[in-house]
């Protein structure tokens, strides 16, 4: 049976919320079957640094840090203050704020492909915005996507597609319940390292895409030679390269996946780190591709709020003077060598690799069924130890040698577990959750 004892408020209040929140939360990320559901926490009630206490009471270490939007760490003293003085200041005014051009400019000087800035306050919206812009400063319609970009509808409209490599939708478990189908059609999937496709499809759509939209790489490095070819396949075609930087943008460098590979975009989304948690996200490319948008219609009142402004420089220049890049690399790599020794200790055959900033475990079994529920019993097995992951890790810079350390020796724990179920063969003997489910598939690796 799971400890329910443990987290019991958290379970509470998730059945309140069912009949009071559809889906029961704001993000799928962050629903209950992400984890190991009856033993992961569902609530926090305040975090700090590297941690957070649940609503019951309970310690952990998060290595999900609000799904990578904390980067500094929880509550940082700096960026708090920022947002703190500037509360007394206002924290929204009936005209324009100054802190709008001064973020532009350092926005200019840390992302290789910004000479002008738009912003928002998600990462969604800001994809959306920037698929307008490309469309209007084109005057084209088509968008060539890989990964994901959000939930709106010019994006989902996909799902009435095809995969071209599962024959599935592209984002498994989201029907495009709402988005209307006269949508489909105009955003097309490729697949991430394939240059031959994506030649293909801008041939067979020749002089119609606006955007090739793309996450440039999550958990491993592109093929050589890859981005640049997309590059000049944009620049033949006349398409905007879009780099949604959402998600791995500022961990591998300030400037983003683009600094750290040296291939710079025509635009790029920002949103999860820029501001250590804050709503905050921006949409910065060339001038050329950015001016149009001054004739088309893009406006919230909440986009430009001092609060999300003050925290985005904050953190930005806590980055920098922080040397975040040699940091998470730093704590990237000892993450992946004692994870891997934990592996080893407890026997366990597979191993921890990929992106220093995004390191994940994958556990070589004999059959690949085994896989949801080994899976779950880690994230299970983590959680009843103090450990807040699934199966891949997102640091901040104030995660500790210690938290590693203890990080890992949990691991080894839960490895040997996970080990002794396979050799007696009761391996589902030892699950006490429901299975983890994967929200959505990703078309990048």
């Amino acid at each position: 049976m799971p400890d329910q004892e443990r987290v019991a408020r958290s379970l509470e209040l998730y059945r309140r919320a069912e009949a009071l929140i559809p889906g029961r939360t704001q993000l799928i990320s962050r629903r209950s079957s992400q984890f190991a559901h009856g033993n992961s926490p569902i609530y926090a009630s305040r975090a700090k640094g590297a941690r957070f206490i649940d609503v019951d009471e309970n310690e952990y270490i998060d290595w999900v840090n609000a799904v990578g939007a904390v980067i500094l760490g929880h509550a940082d003293d700096a960026v708090d203050g920022a947002v703190k003085a500037q509360i007394d200041r206002g924290s929204i005014f009936t005209l324009n704020s100054a802190l709008e051009i001064e973020l532009a400019e350092l926005l200019n000087e840390v992302i290789p492909s910004s000479e002008m800035a738009r912003y928002t306050k998600g990462g969604g919206e800001a994809n959306a915005a920037a698929a307008r812009i490309a469309r209007g400063a084109t005057g084209r319609s088509l968008i060539l996507f890989s990964g994901y970009h959000g939930w709106h509808d010019w994006y989902q409209s996909a799902n009435y597609l095809v995969d071209p490599e599962s024959g599935e939708f592209p984002f498994a478990g989201i029907e495009p319940i709402g988005v209307p189908s006269e949508l489909a059609g105009t955003a097309l999937p490729f697949v991430w390292g394939d240059l031959a496709e994506l030649r293909a499809l801008l041939r067979a759509h020749e002089g119609e895409v606006a955007a090739i939209m793309m996450e440039p790489m999550r958990s491993e490095p592109p093929p050589p030679g890859y981005l640049e070819g997309v590059q000049q396949l944009a620049r033949i075609h006349g398409a905007v390269l879009i780099f949604d930087e959402v998600s791995c943008g500022f961990r591998p460098r300030i400037g983003g996946v683009q600094a750290y590979l040296g291939v710079t975009p025509d635009m790029t989304v920002l949103a999860k780190a820029m501001s250590n948690g804050y709503p905050m996200g921006a949409v910065v490319g060339s001038r050329a591709v950015m001016e149009p948008a001054s004739r088309m219609f893009i406006s919230s009142s909440y986009w430009s709020d001092n609060l999300g402004l003050a925290a985005s420089l904050r953190t930005i220049r806590e980055l920098e003077r922080r040397n975040s890049a040699q940091r998470f690399e730093a704590i990237g790599r000892e993450l992946i060598n004692r994870l891997n020794q934990a592996l080893r200790e407890a026997g366990m055959a597979g191993s921890c690799g990929g992106m220093f900033w995004n390191p994940g475990i994958h556990l070589d079994l004999p059959e690949e069924s085994l896989r949801p529920v080994a899976n779950t019993i880690f994230i299970q097995e983590m959680a009843r130890r103090g450990i807040h992951c699934n199966m891949s890790f997102k640091a901040t810079l104030a995660h500790s040698l210690e938290d590693i350390e203890r990080t890992a020796d949990c691991a080894a724990e839960a490895f040997a577990l996970i080990k002794s179920g396979l050799d007696s063969g009761d391996l589902q003997q030892l699950l006490e959750s429901d299975l983890t489910k994967e929200p959505f598939r990703r078309l990048v690796r």
